[in-house]
Order: C-alpha cells, then structure tokens, then sequence
C-alpha cells in the first residue's frame, strides 16, 4: 500500500527546472548547428529563442545580400535529434513605423528597429 502512496506523491511533485547553464549550452548549440545551415553569400545575423518549445529549439536568421536586400529564415532544431533545418527565406520585410506624439502633441511615425540579432560566419 505505500508504494502506491510513494507513487501518487512524486507525480505530485514539480519537474526541477534546467539550470542556467543548461540553457546557456542549449542556446550555444542551437546557434552553431542554425549557424552551419546559413547562406554563405552576404553577411548573416542570429537571434536565438531563448528556450523553444517543449521539442524544439528556433533561431530567426536574417542575411544582409550584396545587392542590399535581406532574406528571413527560421531555423527549427530537434532538441532530441540534436539536428536542424531551415525554412525558404519570408518576403522582404516591409518598414514598420509606430505613430508617436512629441511633447507639442504633433503626431508623426517613428520607425523601431531594437532586435537581439548579432552577425555570424557560417
């Protein structure tokens, strides 16, 4: 009878969450095998999900081009294959702007550009 007991009180009990050091190795190699299915023409830059789902890990890859415009990806890794791939690049990103009132209450678009992106070499 106490096993049963045991039994219902450890399913009871919380999943220990990663370390932080856990996930800073999961974003290390979500960012390498991403890196290594970049485009090798123009300049790429990263922006790993900081945890993924429950059974992936997602990187957003944006590579600048020499004739100045830019392709989107999204790289999806398999947490248990340890393996990636990368989607067909999105349509170019249109200009996002932002209405914004200055202090005399005049209303004009201000364009947001804040990512987490950084440059990488396949």
């Amino acid at each position: 009878m106490r096993l049963p007991i045991l039994l219902i009180a450890l399913s009871a009990t919380p999943a220990l969450a990663a370390s932080d050091a856990a996930w800073d190795e999961f974003r290390a190699e979500v960012e390498k095998t991403c890196t290594a299915l970049a485009p090798t023409e123009g300049e790429t830059a990263i922006e790993v999900n900081p945890f993924g789902s429950e059974n992936y890990g997602a990187a957003l890859l944006i590579t600048t081009l020499p004739d100045g415009g830019a392709d989107r990806y999204v790289c999806i890794y398999d947490k248990k294959a340890k393996t990636a791939e990368l989607t067909a690049p999105f349509t170019p990103p249109q200009d996002v702007q932002m209405p914004a009132a200055d202090a005399s209450g005049n209303v004009a678009p201000v364009e947001t550009t804040t990512t987490k992106a950084h440059p990488v070499k396949p």
